[in-house]
């Protein structure tokens, strides 16, 4: 009867809202209160949350194991050196850093990539992963594409990005839940059914949320099969040195696609790997089959750009590009980032025993097998909210869980709120 009473309170309020709105002059009278956003707003619900215990594993944000951000010493001394050369703040252009696109490029492509040397890659700098995307998907729209193909499961971001570009987005299957493993074939058959020209997003590796990728043997096949069938690649590259500890084996699926002499885009993100989230770096390039090709696709970007925000911030892409230029803050960087994805990995395995101690009756070795910094948990949504209710523990409603979130101290709380919710 109370909880009667209560929907009808709620109810009566928001209808005198809505009247009282529709009676007001002000020009935003009619103008509804956006849902929160669902991971920035869980972290919003868990400030908002008093239990001590309470714990977070939602967010995208790399924690070290006191849980605590962590800023790498190589990005500290790369902050140190920037200063002492006393620069100006003057405006970047249209296409930012060139130092930066260079050394973003060669980050992701190869050092020695002759497609590099021959100009075949262009690319400019944008605002991190999601400024690129968000650019790519209207350079599409503009010049003939009517849609674009994304894993189910994906970011979630990404539906949104290209929705708003103007794209219709279908999806792929990727995931099967049953098995928490690789819907390899469902994805080979969709991927013979999508018609031919159109653009496909590719996680380059740990995708997200899941945290499975194919083998690469898997991506052979897949490269093969996009060749056949004309679809355009789209890589999103948001992990690479984060997801193994090793830059170089996190970008093989891009480089193959680049030795499999396909034409394709790429998006990078330095968020992740560098730690540099609040700055906002990234850098978006396509491979063209000529280098005239690819620069007027590189001028197209900027026809873009330039309404939009019309040039990006410098000083992320000064600390990236100070580090990338430097052997010694290089190796120092590969270190450190490898140190971040050890971390991860070992939280994994400690999770996957503890769960396994409990006497869980489900199998949890998909949490091992995953990579990168998130674990798809199969918890159901009812028992994530669950978890959140009864536990105060935090992830995003598909069961995703932060594996930079999970520390050596938190680690049997968070395994008993799982085996308490999933028995």
């Amino acid at each position: 009867m109370m909880s009667l009473q209560i929907s009808a309170s709620c109810s009566s309020k928001r209808i005198g809202s809505i009247v009282s709105r529709a009676m007001s002059t002000s020009p935003w009278a009619r103008y509804e209160m956006a849902p929160q956003d669902p991971i920035i707003g869980l972290n919003e619900s868990y400030q908002l949350d008093d239990y001590p215990q309470k714990v977070i594993v939602g967010v995208g944000a790399y924690r070290d194991d006191a849980g605590k951000p962590y800023v790498l010493p190589c990005v500290r001394e790369a902050e140190k050196r920037l200063l002492e050369q006393n620069l100006d703040m003057e405006y970047s252009g249209i296409a930012g850093d060139p130092t930066f696109v260079n050394a973003a490029l060669k980050f992701g492509y190869g050092e020695n990539s002759s497609e590099i040397a021959d100009g075949r890659i262009q690319g400019v700098q944008a605002l991190s992963g999601t400024g690129g995307l968000r650019v790519m998907g209207e350079l599409l729209k503009k010049h003939g594409h009517s849609k674009i193909y994304v894993p189910n499961p994906t970011w979630g971001n990404h539906i949104p990005i290209f929705k708003n570009s103007g794209l219709e987005v279908h999806k792929y299957r990727y995931y099967d839940g049953e098995t928490s493993s690789l819907d390899f074939d469902g994805l080979i058959q969709d991927f013979n059914e999508i018609p031919e020209g159109t653009a496909v997003l590719l996680h380059v590796c740990a995708h997200n949320p899941t945290g499975m990728d194919p083998t690469p043997e898997q991506w052979k096949e897949i490269s093969e099969l996009m060749k056949k069938r004309n679809l355009l690649p789209f890589f999103d590259s948001a992990y690479q040195g984060f997801a193994s500890g090793d830059a170089t084996k996190d970008a093989a699926s891009v480089r193959m696609f680049v030795e499999d002499g396909h034409q394709f885009a790429m998006i990078q993100s330095f968020s992740k790997n560098f730690g540099l989230y609040g700055h906002r770096v990234g850098a978006l390039s396509v491979v063209g089959a000529t280098a005239e090709e690819a620069k007027r696709v590189a001028s197209q970007m900027k026809l873009v750009i330039r309404p939009m925000y019309s040039n990006p911030p410098r000083h992320g892409a000064r600390i990236v590009s100070t580090i990338l230029s430097d052997a010694q803050l290089t190796h120092d960087f590969i270190s450190q980032c490898k140190g971040m994805a050890d971390r991860i990995n070992k939280m994994r395995g400690v999770l996957q025993s503890r769960l396994e101690e409990t006497g869980s009756r489900h199998s949890w070795g998909h949490i091992s097998k995953q990579i990168g910094m998130f674990a798809y948990s199969g918890l159901s949504k009812d028992q994530v909210m669950e978890m959140r209710q009864r536990h105060h523990v935090y992830c995003t409603a598909d069961g995703r869980i932060s594996m930079a979130g999970v520390t050596s101290g938190n680690v049997d709380y968070i395994a008993n709120a799982i085996h308490d919710v999933s028995k």
